[in-house]
Formats: C-alpha cells, structure tokens, sequence
C-alpha cells in the first residue's frame, strides 16, 4: 500500500512552509508529496524546491489563478499520483507528527476516514508563522477544541463505519483509495468557489457503497487561522450536492477522468 499526501494551497506559503516541515517530522513519511497549486505564484515555487532538496518526494501540480478552482486542481494532483491511498489535508494544516501513520493504520478497503482540527487561535499567528512552530502540546494556550488534541489509538478504533453523511466531513483531513476516488470521477469541477465540494465528494462515495469512519483520537491537524474565503457560490454548491443526495448520484460528468490521460507535473 503505497500513500500520498496531497495539500491544497493558494497565496500562502508562509503556511505551507508550516504545513511542509509538519510532514519532515512524521513518523512514516509518505510515499508522494502532492502539492495541489490553485495559483500562487513565485514565492510558493521557491518554497517547494526547498522542501524538494530536503528530500520530500514532491509533486507540485499547478494551475493559473483564474478564481476559486479547487476542485480542478485536487482532480488535477491525483490524476498525478502513483499511489493507492490519498491523505488530504489543506495548506493551511499542521500536521501532527503521527498524521499519516494514523492514517495509513486504519485505511480500510470499503472505507473513507474523515478527521477534525485542532484550531490554532487567531491571535497567536503572529507568533507561530515567524516562530515556525509546528507543535502543540495538550495545554497549549495557542489552540482550541483541545479534546481534539488528544492522542488515543486504542479509542480510535471503537468508531465504527457508516453509511451516513457527517456533518464532520472536512476536506482538510480525509483519506480515501485512489481507485474509489476515480469510481465517482473524484471532485465536480461544477463546483467552484469555497464550499461543499468535499462533502458532495463524499456523498457520491457513499452512495456507491463506500463507507465513511471517523477518524478520532488519532489523524491530528493544526488549522491556522485566517479571515474566511468569500461564500457567494456555497448556496449553488449546496444545491449541487442536495441533487447528488436525493438523485443518489454516483459519478459527476466532469471530473477527474479528463486527466487521468494527460498530466501535467512542475519539475
């Protein structure tokens, strides 16, 4: 079973830098680094040579900066993989450093895992951006939701799977089989501006008998904060995936099929 790690960015790379030393100090390293690139310019390339001559075995897939298009460009990344199992977190999530362990252990054929995210407070950015400071401690007065900060293998596998979708589900710290991904046709490229585009994923991944497990106690990300991303297509969004609901749609008609053909990879 071979794993990728695949981070959304845009605009950031004060974050990423963050997010990219979180996954140097991880227990397992994976396999690919994918760096899904809505956009960002040349700072953000110049971070991930670094990251790229520190050994991280990175793959940056990126796209012009003509709005919102996450969909396309997560589509895009995987379309790029070799690998069996994706891991995806946002480029704004620090990794705890049993992440992808966590991850990997308790990947099951039939199954999608979706975990939470501690939320470092707004007013201790200042500090960490410049601090680099990629780890938080239980009782760190930098974060908050600090249960969720709490490490416990042994209850994280007393959640039993589900057919039902969680109002939990964040596309900044999910996973999935890369064949399961491509079964529904991965993200709707309908889809564009923030929001909803990860959970009508994983609807269709329910609706074609894919199996969704919390991940709790275990698959820890950091979430620095920033100012929201504007909202002005999530009722469109929201109506999207209600037709996915009760139509029990499984694939999309535009996905990630278009690419699995032609791929595209910054050197």
């Amino acid at each position: 079973m071979t794993v990728a790690l695949l981070i959304s960015t845009y605009q950031w790379p004060e974050a990423l830098d963050l997010v990219l030393k979180s996954v140097l100090q991880q227990s397992v390293i994976p396999d690919e680094v994918l760096i899904a690139d809505d956009g960002s310019s040349q700072p953000t390339f110049g971070l991930i040579k670094k990251y790229k001559d520190a050994g991280l075995p990175l793959k940056h897939l990126w796209q012009e900066d003509k709005g919102f298009r996450k969909s396309q460009i997560l589509n895009k990344a995987i379309a790029a993989s070799d690998s069996d199992y994706i891991i995806q977190v946002d480029g704004d999530c620090i990794l705890h450093e049993n992440f992808i362990e966590d991850h990997k252990f308790n990947a099951r054929k039939g199954n999608f895992l979706f975990g939470s995210r501690v939320n470092i407070k707004e007013d201790a950015v200042e500090q960490i951006l410049p601090g680099k400071r990629v780890k938080f401690g239980f009782f760190s007065r930098k974060v908050s939701r600090r249960t969720r900060n709490l490490r416990i293998p042994a209850l994280s596998s007393l959640y039993k799977e589900t057919g039902e979708l969680s109002r939990k589900v964040r596309g900044c710290n999910i996973s999935f089989w890369r064949n399961d991904f491509i079964a529904v046709n991965g993200y709707n490229e309908d889809m564009t501006g923030w929001g909803k585009e990860d959970s009508e994923m994983v609807v269709r991944l329910l609706n074609s008998g894919v199996m969704g497990r919390r991940l709790r106690y275990a698959g820890i990300v950091y979430h620095i904060w920033h100012k929201e991303k504007s909202r002005e297509r999530e009722v469109i969004n929201s109506g999207i995936q209600a037709e996915a609901i009760e139509n029990k749609i499984i694939r999309c008609e535009k996905g990630i099929d278009q690419y699995l053909q032609v791929e595209s990879v910054h050197s």
